[in-house]
C-alpha cells in the first residue's frame, strides 16, 4: 500500500465525523522533510476548527503507525478558490457559480453552472455582447460537458 492509499485509509474515518470529503493528497518531498498537504471539504464548506480536529487526528495515527520515517510536516485545509475543480460533489456545491473551463481539445469555455451530476455538467454560457441580425438560439448557449473531456475548471471570482 503507498503512502497516499495509507493517508486515505486513516483519514476515511475521521472525514465521516463531520460529513467531509477528501478532495486531494499532495506528498512534496524537500531537503529538510517533506510535506504532506491534504485538502478536504463539505457540502456546506469546511471550517478551521474541522480541518485543525482532523490535522490532529491524523497526525497522532501517523504518529502511532510511523507510517512516515523522515521528517515531514502535516497541512490540512480546504482548496481555495484557487484550486481547480475535480469532484462531482465539488461541482454540486457550486451550482449557480461561474466557471473558466479549459477542455482536453484545448477549448476555453466561461459560463455559469447550472447542472451537476455524476458525469457531466451543463454550463449557461454567456450571450454574445454584439448584437446580431439573427436572433441567438438559447439552446446554443446551454452546454453539456462530460467530466472526463475537462482538463481544468476554476470558479471565476466576481467583485460585482
Amino acid at each position: 500500500m503507498t503512502v497516499k492509499e495509507n493517508l486515505e485509509v486513516l483519514l476515511a474515518p475521521l472525514l465521516e465525523d463531520g460529513d467531509c470529503f477528501l478532495v486531494d493528497i499532495a506528498i512534496k518531498p524537500s531537503k529538510a522533510s517533506q510535506k504532506v498537504t491534504i485538502l478536504v471539504d463539505s457540502d456546506e464548506g469546511i471550517t478551521i476548527q474541522q480541518c485543525t480536529s482532523i490535522s490532529r487526528r491524523l497526525a497522532k495515527q501517523l504518529e502511532d503507525l510511523e507510517v512516515f520515517t523522515e521528517a515531514y510536516t502535516l497541512e490540512v485545509s480546504s482548496p481555495g478558490l484557487d484550486q481547480p475543480l475535480s469532484l462531482p460533489r465539488q461541482y454540486r456545491k457550486n451550482l449557480g457559480r461561474n466557471l473558466k473551463i479549459t477542455l482536453k481539445n484545448g477549448e476555453v469555455l466561461q459560463g455559469q453552472l447550472t447542472e451537476a451530476g455524476e458525469e457531466n455538467i451543463t454550463i449557461q454560457l454567456p450571450a454574445p455582447k454584439k448584437k446580431t441580425k439573427t436572433p441567438v438560439d438559447e439552446a446554443s448557449l446551454i452546454r453539456q460537458i462530460n467530466l472526463e473531456d475537462i482538463a481544468k475548471s476554476l470558479i471565476e471570482i466576481s467583485f460585482k
